[in-house]
C-alpha cells in the first residue's frame, strides 16, 4: 500500500481505517498497473494518469467513488454526480464491502474511463477514452 495512502488511512477512527484498508487492497490487488497517491486530500488511483478511484470520509460514511462509474450501469453505485460520470457507493462497516462487487467494478472501471485528465485543456468537457 502506497505510504501516503496508509498514513491517510491510520487517520481514521478504527471502524473507518478498516473499510480504508480493505478497500485500498482491493484496488491495488486489482488495478496493479494503476498509480496511487493522495489527491485533493484523498487516495486516489489512476490509470496513464487519468482519475479511476478513490475513497474518501464524508458525513455519510467512507465514500467510495468511480469518476466514469455512471457508465457501469451498477444499481449498487447509487449516488451520481450531477456534472460528471461519477457514482458513488458509502460504506459505514467493512462487513458492507462485497469484494465480488468491488471487483466488477474495479474491472469497469479500467474498460470504461472518460479523459478526467485533460478536463481543464477542454473547458470542462469529457470524452470518452474507452
Amino acid at each position: 500500500m502506497n505510504q501516503e495512502i496508509k498514513v491517510y488511512n491510520e487517520k481514521q477512527t478504527l471502524g473507518d481505517k478498516e473499510i480504508c484498508d480493505q478497500l485500498a487492497t482491493g484496488i491495488d490487488n486489482e488495478l496493479t498497473e494503476a498509480e496511487s497517491k493522495i489527491w485533493h486530500a484523498h487516495p486516489v488511483w489512476f490509470l496513464d494518469g487519468n482519475p479511476i478511484v478513490g475513497y474518501s470520509k464524508q458525513k455519510a460514511g467512507i465514500r467510495l467513488m468511480f469518476w466514469s462509474g455512471a457508465d457501469f450501469e451498477e444499481e449498487s453505485l447509487s449516488v451520481r454526480g450531477q456534472k460528471f460520470k461519477d457514482a458513488s457507493v458509502y460504506y459505514n462497516s467493512v462487513l458492507e464491502i462485497d469484494r465480488n462487487d468491488l471487483k466488477r467494478w474495479l474491472k469497469k472501471s479500467r474498460d470504461i474511463q472518460w479523459d478526467y485528465k485533460n478536463i481543464v485543456k477542454r473547458k470542462g468537457q469529457l470524452e470518452r477514452l474507452k
